[in-house]
């Protein structure tokens, strides 16, 4: 009798888990509505004015809508705005989980305004008008960049210089993109508030926001992950990716940030295996270091770039 009483509840306990791991795959992997993200605490911000002023902004300028094939079918979309007079140098803008490429709009004008770069705004796979049922977190994405990085030198040459910049999810999937063979023409890459790797951000979201533990959901779903989106999130690893890279990296972070955890820009940049620097933002939240501190970013991305580019 106790061993069907047992069987009996394992099998409930399998069952629960199972049921558990596709909701938290459809909430997190699937491309589903996230609008339960807005009333994250982690993500709250009253400094709306400057994004607005920047959409604004890149609505008004002769943007491009571009598009290419993934390497494994998917039509992606992007914005293309060229420098506003002849340039070498493009910047590459990668936006967070669950945004879309206009988010980027005030590091475009930035970037265009004050140094006048090229500007690339690609949606990733899964976002924006960008083909994909399922969410890379960086990893899928990272191949993705690739191609976009093949895009902008067939479209201005082997002169090109190659920035590419993220925030957020951003952040991890141009880490990701730093462990790959990348081109002479990629300078530099510059990553702010990244996490380290998929697991451990997803582990820190699990506990924080549902008070549950790592085991059993964090395997049960990234198994799931691995059959119907094709990565596990173990692999899906920034730290492991910037072990081999060989581009300079700047690592931005700010103190205040709950939701992407502070202390992971420290491993990030501990583990980083090529020339790498540190720019710290005080209290700044998730994503919010340039509006917090806008120009002492633009300082240390400057003096950081100015190393590898020619400005």
């Amino acid at each position: 009798m106790f061993i069907y009483i047992l069987a009996i509840v394992l099998a409930v306990l399998l069952l629960a888990v199972v049921a558990a791991s596709f909701y938290f795959y459809r909430l997190a992997i699937a491309r589903t509505d996230k609008s339960f993200l807005s009333g994250n605490p982690d993500l709250r911000s009253n400094e709306e004015t400057p994004v607005t002023e920047a959409l604004d902004w890149l609505d008004q300028q002769p943007l491009e809508q571009v598009s290419l094939r993934s390497d494994d079918g998917l039509l992606l979309q992007g914005y293309y705005l060229a420098a506003p007079a002849p340039s070498r140098q493009t910047v590459i803008l990668v936006h967070g989980y669950s945004g879309h490429a206009k988010q980027n709009a005030a590091f475009a004008k930035f970037y265009r305004e004050q140094l006048g770069f090229s500007v690339l705004l690609p949606d990733n796979r899964g976002h924006g008008r960008s083909e994909g049922g399922v969410i890379g977190f960086g990893w899928l994405d990272r191949k993705d960049q690739l191609r976009w990085i093949d895009y902008v030198l067939q479209r201005s040459g082997p002169q090109t210089e190659l920035l590419l910049h993220g925030v957020s999810m951003g952040g991890a999937t141009v880490l990701m993109t730093s462990g790959e063979t990348l081109p002479t023409q990629a300078k530099a890459i510059i990553s702010d508030c990244a996490y380290t790797s998929v697991r451990e951000q997803l582990a820190y979201q699990l506990k924080r926001i549902y008070r549950l533990p790592a085991f059993p959901l964090l395997g049960s779903t990234s198994l799931l992950a691995r059959l119907l989106a094709g990565y596990s999130f173990a692999e899906a690893s920034a730290v492991k990716q910037v072990r081999q890279a060989k581009v300079p990296i700047l690592f931005i972070h700010g103190t205040g940030d709950t939701f992407v955890p502070f202390d992971m820009v420290h491993t990030l940049y501990e583990n980083c295996s090529s020339e790498k620097a540190l720019f710290i933002v005080p209290e700044a939240g998730h994503g919010l270091s340039y509006r917090v501190d806008p120009a002492s970013y633009r300082q240390a991305v400057q003096q950081f770039i100015g190393k590898y580019m020619t400005l």
